[in-house]
């Protein structure tokens, strides 16, 4: 029994730094340019607008890759 709340515990406390990094990006991402990198694609026609960050998406993916993978070495 002792292993298991062990283990949950590790788990809670990984998804909260992950809760974190992802606000954090979220709140500072616009003053470092996050959601405006070159590649992003936005359409904007009258009453239209369509935006898809695509770079943003891929660079954000390799910076949680590279967090969860430091995270898992240590638990």
């Amino acid at each position: 029994m002792l292993d298991f709340s062990s283990s949950i515990g590790k788990m809670l406390i990984t998804i909260g730094v992950i809760m974190i990094v992802v606000g954090v990006i979220f709140i500072f991402g616009s003053r470092i340019g996050i959601g405006k990198l070159p590649g992003d694609i936005a359409i904007k026609k009258g009453n239209f607008a369509f935006y898809f960050p695509i770079v943003t998406s891929i660079v954000l993916s390799i910076i949680l890759t590279i967090i969860l993978n430091i995270i898992r070495r240590f638990f």
